[in-house]
This record gives structure tokens, sequence and C-alpha cells, in this order.
């Protein structure tokens, strides 16, 4: 295992900056994520860590040495790609064991951590089987025990469970955990899908247009995103955002917006004060919008708003109402199952204060530190 340090690492591709000054630390042992949508620099980075794409500017060091100008056979590191990558005309156990092969390790030591392998990964009684004969779920698996086997000082994953279905993701991103927490391998993780980074990470780093958005545990960009794009991009339903002005009504201190004045809690009173007049875009999740038949208690900082049901989508266990209000400016919010909400209908909602995030319309950063 080692720290993987990146400092202000850039990277150009032709006439396009794709990397731009970015600097991450990632733990010994830590299972960190590069979140973001295609095109943001992800894939880029693995691969400069990795050694296959070259760095332009900036420092990468793996346990406190420099990798820049080091040849990839010499990086004990392991990466395992979004297409797997496996040797079609070799069985599974000759998938494992073709890399100590190539390291020329000594036949006890291949005997031995192919039966660890096969048996961490699930994979016993497959070894003779080719890639083609088996499933998704343990193509994924044997990518892994390929990569696991090695001892790498840190593993890169790219996006390996894209090509799996719903159901086998979910089993694979528990598997994955298991396995980090089993052999405490640092992870460098990279997917689009928030909820596999959520999920797995313990600490996420968003990217957009190759710059780190914010870095932090996946809870903490959940409840207090730094910027507009990391509270865009996390959380399903997507946040609701309103334009408006902040201001001051007696003790109340909040937002003018489209749909009306937004309260915040008592807590920023001051704070909010003080940029009475300030444009800012309000951004409040869908699970902070209460319907007034499941709110049990106000709290002081509720904002109670009418509303215009425009349309009911079904989730399973809840759904998800987009309305407008006056002006036909659309919030989104969630009811439970039993609820019978009709288009066209209005309704009454409660916004809670405490969960409100004012972002700078010029900067995009969260206006309040938290």
């Amino acid at each position: 295992m080692a720290d993987v340090v990146l400092k202000n690492v850039s990277k150009r591709m032709g006439s396009s900056q794709v990397i731009d000054g970015f600097s991450l630390d990632v733990a010994n042992g830590e299972f960190v994520t590069l979140l973001g949508p295609s095109g943001c620099g992800k894939t880029t980075l693995l691969r400069m860590i990795a050694g296959l794409e070259t760095v332009d500017k900036g420092d990468v060091l793996v346990g406190g040495k420099r990798y820049n100008n080091l040849p990839v056979q010499q990086r004990n590191l392991a990466m395992v790609f979004q297409s797997y990558a496996l040797f079609p005309h070799m069985t599974v156990a000759q998938n494992i064991r073709f890399g100590l092969s190539i390291h020329k390790a000594p036949a006890e030591t291949i005997r031995r951590k192919l039966a660890w392998s096969l048996d961490m990964f699930g994979l016993s009684g497959l070894e003779d089987r080719l890639p083609r004969q088996i499933s998704g779920g343990q193509r994924q698996r044997v990518a892994l025990a390929r990569a696991l086997v090695l001892d790498p000082d840190v593993l890169l994953l790219d996006e390996p469970l894209s090509n799996l279905d719903a159901a086998l993701r979910d089993t694979a991103m528990e598997e994955l955990k298991r396995i980090h927490h089993q052999v405490g391998t640092t992870i460098i993780y990279v997917t689009h899908n928030q909820v596999e980074a959520m999920t797995m990470s313990q600490r996420i780093a968003v990217l957009s247009a190759g710059r780190l958005e914010q870095y932090d545990t996946p809870r903490a960009v959940y409840d207090s995103p730094a910027t507009r794009f990391a509270a865009s991009f996390i959380g399903s339903p997507a946040m609701n955002f309103l334009n408006g002005a902040v201001e001051v009504h007696g003790e109340d201190a909040g937002v003018m917006t489209p749909v009306g004045f937004v309260k915040l809690d008592k807590e920023r009173f001051t704070s909010a004060k003080a940029m009475a007049g300030r444009s800012v875009t309000v951004g409040i999740r869908p699970q902070n919008i209460a319907y007034a038949e499941h709110h049990e208690s106000k709290r002081y900082s509720d904002t109670t708003l009418s509303v215009s049901v425009e349309l009911v989508e079904t989730l399973g266990d809840r759904s998800l109402v987009v309305s407008r209000g006056e002006n036909g400016t659309a919030l989104r919010f969630l009811i439970t199952r039993d609820i019978d909400i009709e288009p066209q209908e209005m309704v009454e909602v409660f916004l809670d204060g405490r969960r409100v995030h004012l972002f700078d319309p010029q900067t995009n950063a969260n206006v309040f530190s938290f």
C-alpha cells in the first residue's frame, strides 16, 4: 500500500486543456473516487498515475516517490479497465496468474496466490473456463483478481462496473467494498455514477472540466456542496435551483425567489443580514421539501409555499412531484406512494430552511462555510 499525491498536475491534448493545475492527496489504504461527467478528465488522471499518459506539469508521487518519468513496468500499480481486458484465449486461472508469470514469481507463490484469489473472489470451480464462458460479473472479478495478486501499492479502477446490469452492479459494489476492507489496498476509482461513488468511497473528488470542484467524504459532499456544480451532480432527484436576492424581513432572513420568500435558519441570520441585497442562487434538494400532509411539526425556519402540480413520477417506494410556482418556476419534491396528487392540483409544501444552500452566481461557490 502507498499514498498518492498529485501536485498541480496539468495535461494538454492538442488545443484542449484536459487537466488544469489539479492537486489531490489519497491516504495510504484509502478508497477515493474520481467522480464527474464524461470528458472531465477522470480517466486521463488515472492514466497519468499509471504512466500511460505523460504529465505536462506538476508531480505524481506514490509512496513519496516521484513517478513522472518512471516507466510503467517499474510502477507497482495495477489497473482494471472498463473492458476488463482479459485474454480471450486464456482460462480464468491463466488470466489471474499471467502477471505473476511475467514477473517470474516462484511456482509456489503463484499457486498460493491463485488459490487465495479464487477463494476471495468466489471463482472456485471456474478455473478452466474461458472469459466467454463466464458472466460479466465473473469477468469483472477475474480482472480484479488478476490485479490484486500482484500486491500493488495502488489499485486503479476505470469504470469497471459500467458494463454490468443494475442488479449485478449492486452486488459488485458490495463485493468491492468488502474486498477493500479485507485487503486494505489503496484504491482510486473512476466513475460518472454518483451511486457508486457515494456507496463505496471514503472520499469523493468531484471533477468538472479538468478542475477539482470538491474533495470530501460522501456525506459532506451531499450535505455541504462547495459549488453549484457539486450540488447539481450529487443527489437524486437533482437539486432545485432558484435565482433570487437576500432580504431581511424583521427577524427573518432569507431569499426572495420566483416562488416566494425562502427563509434561512436562525444560525445564519447574522451572516445573511450582512448580505442583504446580494444576488444568489438558492439550492434545495427535493428531499428537504415536505408535502404539507407529511409535515408533522413546523420549524421556525420552514417556508410555506403553494404550488401547482404538473407531473407525478413514480419512483417505486415514493413519487417525485414536479410542480410550478405562480410564475412558472419549477420546484421538485418527494411524496410517499400512499398520497394521491393529480396534475393541476394546488398543494402546500414546506422548505426546510436549515437545508437551503446559497451559491454565488458569478463564482458558483457556496457563500456559507459549513
